[in-house]
């Protein structure tokens, strides 16, 4: 049985974020609620908040919010993009709900990591081979999808950060 027959695209607007792109506003034919406990233990959610029933996932471009009601998707180039990718989205709830046995629903909220959450997993040697002036700085390039895990050789060298960079790979991988 499948959860969704469709979302139907209702409005775009103006992308502020990325001028010449639009945000597409979908809605589903029925309400997200029961399902979203379940793809918020997809990989690439930020924010999960089961109280509001809102669910946040980082796209390749952009973002897509999932609340019971609607679904926002930035930084899209076209409508007919939108349309494609509130599709491609109906297809994953469906295939998330029909799967939704093999998963443990999610009840606690989930928030993106922080500079700070990321840079405690870091060396903090700032030893600069990486690229950037200091750790920090190189966590929030992790955080923007600029930098890559693999770009920290301290991460790499030390046998004492294995925890650490599985962790780091996890979360940006």
């Amino acid at each position: 049985m499948t959860y969704l027959d469709s979302i139907a695209l209702t409005r775009t607007l103006p992308c502020l974020a990325e001028p010449g792109k639009i945000i597409v506003i979908g809605k589903p034919n029925r309400p997200l609620d029961e399902v979203l406990p379940y793809l918020a233990t997809l990989p690439g959610i930020i924010a999960y908040n089961p109280e509001a029933h809102t669910l946040t996932f980082r796209r390749p471009a952009g973002f897509m919010t999932l609340y019971a009601d609607r679904v926002y998707i930035t930084q899209v180039g076209s409508a007919d993009e939108g349309l494609e990718l509130l599709a491609a989205l109906k297809d994953a709830i469906n295939a998330t709900w029909d799967h939704r046995e093999q998963l443990v629903a999610v009840t606690r909220a989930r928030r993106a990591p922080r500079p700070l959450d990321v840079w405690t997993l870091l060396p903090q040697t700032n030893c600069k081979q990486c690229g950037e002036a200091t750790c920090l700085a190189f966590a929030v390039g992790l955080l923007q999808h600029k930098r890559t895990v693999i770009e920290c050789p301290p991460l790499y060298a030390d046998d004492h950060l294995t925890d650490r960079r599985a962790t780091l790979e996890a979360m940006f991988w």
